[in-house]
């Protein structure tokens, strides 16, 4: 609608500062975005059946929520239809989906009978995966990034906090009862778990670029990752918890092999010569 003030333009006329005209967007740039929407979807619906005491279909609804997660980054490198739109989406999708969801499918399963200790727990926990997901962010968009960064992740990832933070729902379907001392237990691995997230230790990424197989090995590594997923089909909870323990027990081989290559590790976190971390708010402040 046209009115008789002109707009506002401080350095004059300038039609480049306008932006862009509307235009149409080619549906291949909107599938990931729309993967992403889709995870944020079985997330929240993940919390309101929690809610609902259908807890099974919560988890479920939560490690779905990770799977889109997951995967819409490599359909949009993929389909070439990565955009900062797309990062700015998968960014708040990760904070629901790892922070938010899991934390409080827990707290109504378990924590809450722990009263204000499990609500604090539950909060930490949230907290430590937004402040996670930010140092992510902050280190990605680095001009000069350590050698390691491709190999190794500063922390345990989001995605991973999430599955880990699950165990005690894991152990109450298998027959563990929620019991308040229970909670507490809980509680305290919640907190140790946002820690885990936080924390400088690093990680194998398991996404080493060039990385090679060899050529004996190709099968049995099929074979034991089909073995692995008809036993999650049939032993969901049991091979979750397994899982679980299993990633635990890696965190310290992991920073082991880190600092075989790279250096000794300190309580500062891995480091790399040839990058200055003097300008890195986030590395110094966690």
């Amino acid at each position: 609608m046209k009115t008789p003030f002109p707009p506002f333009e401080p350095n004059g006329p300038n039609d480049e500062a306008r932006g862009p005209r509307l235009r149409e967007i080619p549906l291949r740039l909107m599938v990931p975005n729309m993967i992403t929407v889709l995870a944020i979807c079985a997330g929240l619906t993940g919390i309101r059946l929690a809610f609902e005491n259908r807890y099974e279909l919560a988890v479920v609804a939560v490690l779905v929520a990770a799977f889109l997660d997951g995967v819409d980054g490599r359909v949009a490198r993929l389909m070439k239809a990565t955009s900062k739109f797309g990062a700015q989406m998968d960014s708040l999708a990760d904070i629901v989906n790892f922070g938010v969801a899991p934390a409080l499918v827990v707290y109504v399963f378990l924590l809450d009978q722990a009263r204000s200790l499990g609500w604090i727990a539950a909060l930490i926990y949230t907290i430590a995966a937004g402040l996670r997901l930010a140092r992510f962010n902050v280190m990605a968009e680095r001009e000069h990034k350590a050698s390691w960064q491709s190999e190794y992740f500063v922390g345990v990832p989001a995605p991973a906090g999430a599955m880990l933070v699950l165990l005690p729902v894991y152990l109450g379907f298998l027959g563990v009862e929620p019991s308040r001392t229970f909670a507490y237990w809980g509680a305290a691995y919640t907190v140790l778990i946002g820690f885990l997230l936080v924390s400088r230790l690093p990680v194998w990424s398991g996404k080493t670029e060039g990385s090679r197989i060899r050529r004996d090995l190709v099968l049995p590594i099929m074979l034991a990752l089909v073995v692995y997923v008809a036993l999650l089909m049939s032993y969901t909870w049991h091979v979750m918890v397994v899982t679980v323990v299993a990633y635990l027990l890696s965190l310290p081989l992991g920073a082991r092999s880190w600092a075989r290559k790279y250096g000794t590790f300190t309580i500062n976190g891995p480091a790399d010569p040839d990058v200055d971390d003097s300008n890195d708010d986030i590395g110094r402040h966690i």
